[in-house]
């Protein structure tokens, strides 16, 4: 096993304080047993959708719509106000927000953080039109990630101690379950430093576990999800390799988890009380800052912020993770975070200030087939961060 129990007990009595954060009101090839519903592995390109992307704008936190075509192509559909202010993390090399998921589509809902505001934005989505239905206190500081599954929501929120808060779904609406915020105890500023903060929240696919990444820590927190979405006071801590950010299932108890730090991938099995076990070694892809991880279809994309590229894996029909292709598109732009949708993949670059599309063949390569201009750039610590797909 590779959780640490020393590491564990240490985070529990000396880091780990459990209780709410007090404050005012004011949206996964994959193994065997694993269902996608999102469209991402039948191959078939035909039906249109959209891609929605945030601005994370210090002035004013903005979702820019486009309308997707059945080959991927995407146009401007409109611009959308939050209600919130975009933030950032301290030092960000270029992603201010140091995370994955901080924009999530489900069940025609889009969630998106407001870092520098401490609010959750729901939005109710038509087509390529957005309502606005809610702006809700996150639970915390610099909120950074969103997850969804059913009708429960969780909040992953950066600064300070670093918290995750739960949410009841309800007609569109969110209400706070009072027995759900739980203390990472990171004993971060507000901002947090941009190596320290939290990265992911995820629910597991059976709706037991909420999981969330650390960097510097290099551990991954499970809270056991109980009646009513309220969380377990204590997570399991389990290893996660070299600087664990971004994750994504590949089957319903089976993890892959990005290690940012030594620029691989390793997959790991949840266990029936929430640990984490690795199966086989880490694989590297030679590229450098190693985040963001998207399925589509059979293939596994990882985007290199360091090195502008997309690296593609595979696990094969032994459970072995495998690289396909170190190098399977150049972005020439700062790669961050990823969405899918209808077999196509989107990759938001945050140095160059667009989204390009790709187009996903039967054996995992990408193809161009769209770049849209005209996003914010990434500049004085702060750029756009968030995308996600209908």
């Amino acid at each position: 096993m590779k959780r640490s129990v020393a590491l564990a007990a240490a985070l529990l009595a000396g880091l780990t304080s459990i209780g709410s954060i007090p404050g005012a009101a004011f949206a996964d090839g994959g193994g065997p047993g694993y269902h996608d519903d999102r469209k991402g592995g039948d191959y078939h390109h035909g039906d249109e959708g959209a891609v929605f992307v945030q601005t994370n704008k210090a002035e004013g936190n903005t979702i820019k719509v486009y309308d997707r075509d059945e080959d991927g192509r995407l146009t401007k559909a409109g611009e959308y106000e939050t209600g919130g202010l975009g933030g950032l993390t301290i030092g960000a090399p270029l992603d201010a927000l140091a995370s994955q998921g901080s924009l999530t589509y489900h069940r025609g809902l889009l969630f998106a953080v407001n870092a520098g505001s401490n609010t959750v934005t729901v939005f109710r989505v038509e087509g390529t039109k957005l309502h606005k239905l809610q702006v809700i206190w996150s639970g915390g500081l610099l909120p950074v990630s969103v997850a969804a599954r059913g009708d429960l929501v969780y909040v992953l929120n950066a600064g300070g101690e670093g918290s995750v808060q739960g949410f009841e779904l309800h007609k569109g609406r969110l209400s706070r379950i009072e027995d759900a915020n739980r203390s990472l105890g990171l004993h971060n500023g507000n901002p947090p430093a941009f190596g320290t903060a939290p990265a992911q929240v995820k629910i597991d696919p059976d709706s037991e576990f909420v999981l969330v990444s650390t960097k510097a820590a290099n551990v991954m927190f499970s809270y056991e999800i109980g009646r009513n979405g309220k969380l377990s006071r204590n997570p399991v801590i389990s290893d996660a390799g070299n600087t664990p950010f971004g994750f994504t299932f590949d089957t319903e108890d089976s993890l892959l988890v990005t290690e940012s730090g030594a620029n691989a991938v390793s997959r790991f099995e949840l266990e029936d009380d929430g640990a984490l076990d690795q199966v086989g070694p880490s694989v590297p892809n030679g590229q450098q800052a190693t985040c963001w991880i998207q399925r589509v279809g059979d293939y596994f994309f990882v985007a290199n912020a360091g090195s502008s590229t997309i690296s593609s894996y595979r696990v094969d029909d032994h459970g072995k993770l495998e690289l396909v292709k170190n190098v399977a598109a150049d972005t020439n732009g700062g790669s961050i975070d990823m969405t899918t949708s209808d077999g196509f993949l989107y990759v938001q670059n945050a140095t160059a200030g667009n989204v390009q599309g790709y187009k996903v063949h039967e054996d995992g390569s990408l193809n161009l087939v769209t770049t849209v201009e005209g996003l914010p750039k990434f500049a004085d610590g702060i750029g756009m961060e968030g995308i996600a797909a209908s």
